[in-house]
């Protein structure tokens, strides 16, 4: 009897997202098949699997021990997320060629599916960085008897999720800076920089608005310029290694001297990049927008405005906030963005206990009201309205509120 040989042999995941493309997160279920296709019958002791998930981080470094001797430091480290086995054909031992317990498999294609299920704790998001690695995959082993094991590996994606759509990360970043130049003996006068965005947390793909304001007071031209920067974090034996790659970046006019540039929101679009790891104990990968002046000859001048790149981008409801803080004119650089419309007087503010002492004591109301209704009316005649809320309690008019703040709101 001539046996038949594997044609393919490999792993598939069922995606249940538009992209067709295997991406999970912490507590999801992680399904597909196995898929092998054979020429003719083949006899199998076991089909197995076996997902892992870790990070893992790894760099050198060379020492001097004397004038004619070196050694080479190796660092690593390593933090395991997943680990999951599970036998689909067959049985757990392997170390024997005996004929018995084998699974016969005929000629065509044949899927045995599999699933297991992520850790419901924070997992750290699947990222290739240049001294680090976070990965997740399944390996599929096909034991056959006096043959060597087959294996197929397929990685998938996981993303632990940062939604943006919190106070931390909404809230807006802002900084200034000044420098004087001295040349000798000389001293010219000084360069300021104001810089504000409207929030902490993007997504890949949006533009950051910036607003800034330079002066330059000095004798030299300068450039005011932005920049989106990646820093990558790697922690192994007590040591860290960083490494920092630019991601964008934008250019302003030269400024001459005595001359000033304000930004009114200038644009910097955040291209497609890996979202922020900020969990994993030796793997972190944090974001910043710098804006700064390149000034020839001296070091910049320049401020840090920390990022969060997020996987769940801006609600809707937040829109309105970043509307408004867009819109607004250069003033935050010497007073904050108003935040929330301002609230109505209290009725307290308006109504003074003699004059409602007064209207309770009016006689016409005593000698033509009587009964439960006078009762009713004092309850609530002269009680003082509602609470102020953004919140519109009669949803179906929401198109007249909404009418009633854009006149009271110039800036919108």
């Amino acid at each position: 009897m001539v046996l038949g040989k594997v044609k393919s042999f490999v792993v598939s995941y069922d995606c249940f997202n538009d992209s067709n493309v295997p991406v999970f997160s912490s507590g999801d279920c992680v399904s597909g098949r196995v898929i092998i296709e054979v020429t003719g019958e083949i006899r199998v002791k076991s089909l197995k699997i076996h997902a892992k998930g870790f990070a893992k981080v790894r760099w050198t470094e060379s020492r001097n021990a004397g004038s004619n001797t070196a050694y080479t430091q190796n660092y690593t480290e390593e933090v395991e997320y997943l680990n999951h086995k599970d036998i689909l054909i067959g049985h757990e031992r392997d170390d024997d060629n005996s004929e018995e317990g084998l699974t016969t498999i005929h000629a065509g294609r044949h899927e045995y599916a599999f699933s297991l299920e992520l850790p419901q704790t924070p997992l750290a998001t699947s990222f290739e960085g240049k001294h680090g690695s976070v990965r997740y995959w399944v390996k599929a082993e096909l034991h056959r008897p006096w043959l060597l094991p087959m294996k197929t590996k397929k990685e998938f994606t996981v993303f632990e999720h940062i939604d943006i759509n919190t106070p931390l990360l909404l809230s807006p970043q802002a900084g200034t800076a000044d420098k004087t130049l001295c040349c000798w003996f000389c001293t010219s006068g000084p360069i300021s920089l104001s810089a504000k965005i409207e929030r902490k947390g993007y997504t890949p793909g949006e533009s950051i608005q910036i607003f800034a304001e330079i002066e330059n007071c000095s004798s030299r031209m300068v450039v005011p310029k932005a920049a989106i920067y990646q820093t990558q974090t790697f922690y192994a034996k007590g040591k860290v290694k960083e490494v920092k790659q630019l991601v964008a970046n934008l250019r302003g006019e030269s400024l001459s001297s005595g001359k000033t540039e304000t930004w009114n929101g200038k644009m910097l679009k955040i291209p497609p990049v890996s979202p922020s790891i900020l969990e994993c104990s030796i793997i972190r990968v944090e974001y910043s927008l710098m804006v700064y002046v390149d000034i020839p000859g001296a070091i910049n001048l320049s401020l840090n405005l920390p990022l969060v790149i997020g996987t769940i981008p801006l609600h809707p409801f937040g829109s309105r906030t970043s509307s408004v803080s867009s819109q607004c004119s250069m003033s935050w650089l010497s007073m904050g963005l108003p935040e929330r419309p301002e609230a109505p007087p209290s009725y307290a503010e308006i109504v003074t206990d003699e004059q409602r002492q007064g209207r309770l004591d009016a006689p016409s109301v005593r000698e033509e009201l009587d009964g439960p209704l006078l009762a009713y009316i004092h309850e609530f005649r002269f009680q003082p309205p509602p609470l102020y809320s953004e919140i519109d309690p009669n949803p179906d008019h929401s198109s007249c509120a909404d009418e009633r703040r854009l006149d009271a709101c110039p800036s919108r």
